[in-house]
């Protein structure tokens, strides 16, 4: 820089400041078409923003519409305050007339008053608690035998369903047993062994905790029922006032009785809800046509027109999002409802644009559910009442496949070798057996003396196997029935090649009169078949469509033992479905969204390396710029001497030239 600021002293002409001026010539167009070219990128790159976010804010109603749930949303209401009710998408519309009579009751026993809870000596042995058909035993010591022992002893008992307290009645304490749960079968009793007087009968020392059906020692505050109540005038009992399992998809909670009063129960479909989530689903998506039809505007006056014109990319968006929308959807071409059109939404032929006719809509969610449901979500349909649709995979392809069994599902099974009597004596000497299920086995299964009728025995032995408390902590349970020739039939419950049924011991009469060896039975098959005339894998009665085929991921459960055509499995992926699948394919990291951006920050990239260009054209130039004008206010500078020097000799010549006048 020292170089340059001394330019110009020679010549007074070629100076630093036409150095800066020249360069700055040579650099302004360029500049500006640089700077022209950054920010129209960067305009580009932030209406690319926009569309993300707007394509982003409609995939999120696209995902509530998919899901089938959401548009079989259900209004269940109840005119009695003691009965109240909640509705699941798998209900059914319709009115029930239920009648409380009676209200389930935890069981509660209270002892006698003790003006002490921790000082007076309740006497020692044990306490055998028996709920249902579990019995816990409880030892009772000189470190435990108060009131406030004993209550402690029980609640550390995690495995017992009963509650223990010791309360302050005002006038002494009381020891109350409390069941966990409600009903009957979870009623309280206490069988006890004495050790400190030897009489585990009377009213003194431990026994007079004894609670059972021959000596009630114990005062009982709260009955244990069930409750017992109506739907339209059939008589149901359950041990909670919780009801879940009687009516599909319908929970009844019972706080009062009725009294005479049937509560009136509707379950209808709440069209209100499913309509703002539609409504939801059309406001973003006019959205997003709005941002579009903005950003790719034709104006005659160029400067007006839309920043993304023409852009390929958003012509894609454009054009795959109306395919959607407009569409007749796949599945559902023989349906009642197969476009959006017929439920009522419909599109502006200038601006793309969605609305609602609300009351159409309504109209056909409540004439044509399902098809309602299929136009929006995915939905699995089969033509066989004993086939259903399971599952699909994202690699489905919408559309109608053929079913064909070759084999149908078995259970493991083990048939007895006696044909049973019109009566049959269980007694010591064929009560007990243990047997395995699926490859679990039991605990030492006894069965009740007694005569029993065939469907007695048979009932006894479904109940005693299936009560093991091994069993049914894996989940495993038996059908136990009998054949034509009147021999006990075993069948697990589950279907396949691991369900097998094998007896391992059985008592000493057991073969001879019930026909129940120690022998192992015949294993189940899993279901064989094809579906879209490829090999399925079947596993129970549930068969997976083969990999890399069309129907890839479709689980279809196949029941019955029918064989050969099954009829169709037909995938219906509804538009919401649809429109979620594309909105991911746009948005995802390498899609068409990602790829335009990244374009665009490209650009970017190459403006600076081509400003960087630039800094170093105009430094070279600059130089170059220095160098001449040194080299030419050097010349300058010379002649400047030669022309002084001149002068001074031309001065001096006139200076001694002779005076004419002298």
């Amino acid at each position: 820089m020292s170089s340059i600021s001394s330019i110009g002293i020679g010549s007074g002409v070629l100076t630093s400041d036409l150095i800066d001026q020249l360069a700055e010539a040579e650099r302004a167009p360029t500049e500006l078409r640089l700077d022209r070219k950054e920010a129209e990128i960067e305009a580009k790159l932030s209406a690319v923003g926009r569309i993300n976010s707007a394509l982003v804010d409609l995939r999120l109603p696209s995902r509530v519409l998919s899901n089938p749930s959401a548009l079989s949303s259900l209004d269940a209401t109840s005119s009695s305050s003691n009965v109240t009710v909640t509705a699941d998408s798998s209900a059914s519309t319709g009115q029930y007339s239920v009648e409380v009579n009676e209200l389930a009751q935890a069981h509660s026993l209270s002892s006698a008053k003790y003006s002490d809870k921790n000082a007076t000596a309740m006497g020692t042995g044990t306490l055998s608690f028996t709920i249902g058909t579990e019995t816990v035993d409880i030892e009772i010591d000189a470190t435990n035998n108060t009131l406030e022992g004993i209550a402690n002893a029980v609640n550390a008992e995690e495995d017992l369903a009963v509650n223990a307290s010791v309360i302050d009645t005002g006038t002494g304490y009381v020891l109350v047993f409390s069941a966990k749960e409600s009903g009957v079968d979870n009623a309280i009793e206490i069988n006890v062994t004495d050790t400190g007087d030897g009489d585990s009968d009377d009213t003194d020392g431990l026994s007079q905790f004894t609670f059972n059906a021959t000596y009630q020692h114990m005062t009982e505050e709260v009955e244990a029922l069930d409750a017992d109540f109506t739907i339209n005038g059939v008589q149901i009992e359950r041990s909670s006032n919780t009801i879940t399992d009687v009516i599909d998809g319908l929970s009844f909670t019972l706080s009062g009785k009725t009294s005479g009063s049937p509560a009136t129960v509707t379950v209808s479909r709440d069209t209100e809800v499913v309509i703002e989530r539609v409504q939801e689903f059309v406001d973003k998506f006019n959205e997003v046509k709005n941002l579009l039809n903005e950003l790719t505007e034709y104006s005659p006056d160029a400067a007006s027109s839309g920043l993304l014109l023409g852009d390929s990319t958003v012509r894609t968006i454009n054009y795959q999002m109306r395919g959607i929308i407009g569409q007749l959807v796949p599945g559902l071409e023989n349906a009642s409802l197969r476009s959006l059109a017929e439920v009522g939404i419909s599109s502006d032929k200038d601006t793309g644009n969605l609305t609602i006719d609300e009351i159409k809509f309504t109209k056909q969610l409540n004439e044509n559910p399902d098809d309602v449901v299929a136009l929006f979500a995915d939905q699995g349909r089969t033509s066989d009442a004993q086939v259903s649709f399971l599952s699909k995979s994202i690699d489905t392809v919408a559309g109608e496949y053929e079913i064909d069994i070759t084999t149908a599902a078995t259970r493991g099974e083990l048939v007895g070798t006696v044909s049973l009597g019109a009566s049959t004596t269980i007694d010591a000497n064929n009560d007990e057996l243990t047997i395995s299920i699926d490859g679990t086995t039991s605990g030492a299964i006894t069965l009740d003396a007694g005569s029993y009728t065939q469907a007695q025995l048979v009932e006894e032995l479904q109940q005693k196997i299936n009560a093991d408390a091994t069993l049914a902590a894996a989940g495993k349970s038996v059908v136990v029935s009998l054949d034509g020739s009147n021999q006990i039939v075993i069948n697990s419950t589950e279907y396949g090649s691991s369900s097998t049924v094998e007896i391992n011991s059985v008592d000493v009469n057991t073969a001879a009169q019930l026909g129940l060896n120690a022998v192992t039975g015949t294993a189940g098959v899993d279901v064989e078949g094809t579906i879209n005339g490829v090999a399925a894998t079947g596993s129970g009665q549930i068969l997976t469509a083969a990999d890399g085929d069309n129907s890839d991921g479709i689980k279809i459960l196949v029941e019955g033992t029918a064989t050969g055509s099954r009829g169709t499995v037909t995938y219906i992926e509804g538009v919401a479905e649809q429109m979620v699948d594309k909105l991911n394919s746009f948005l995802e990291f390498e899609g068409i969204i990602g790829a335009k951006e990244d374009g665009y920050k490209t650009g970017l990239e190459e403006l600076e390396l081509e400003r960087a260009a630039l800094e170093e054209r105009i430094e070279t130039l600059r130089d170059r710029l220095s160098k001449q004008f040194t080299a030419a206010d050097i010349l300058v500078g010379q002649l400047n001497s030669t022309r002084d020097f001149i002068k001074t000799q031309m001065d001096a010549m006139i200076g001694l030239a002779p005076d004419n006048d002298s």
